[in-house]
């Protein structure tokens, strides 16, 4: 998929775990690895506002696009 997903990145810089991230954004944790490792087809607008609020960062923090990495052929 070409959004790259780096949740992984934030948690390591705020020195947080997935369980208190999931646990304070209001999702579960299998949720959230789901969207983590980039499996996920979609996110909420208010999931995001939530990580980001957690996180303390902007959404292009977590998300960013990389080119030439499609999965649709």
């Amino acid at each position: 998929m070409p959004i790259a997903v780096d949740i992984d990145v934030m948690l390591a810089k705020r020195k947080m775990s997935v369980g208190e991230l999931a646990e304070r954004v209001g999702i579960t944790p299998a949720n959230l690895a789901v969207l983590k490792n980039g499996r996920a087809k979609a996110v909420r607008f208010t999931t995001l506002a939530a990580l980001c609020e957690v996180l303390e960062c902007q959404p292009g923090d977590l998300l960013r696009w990389e080119a030439g990495d499609s999965e649709d052929g």
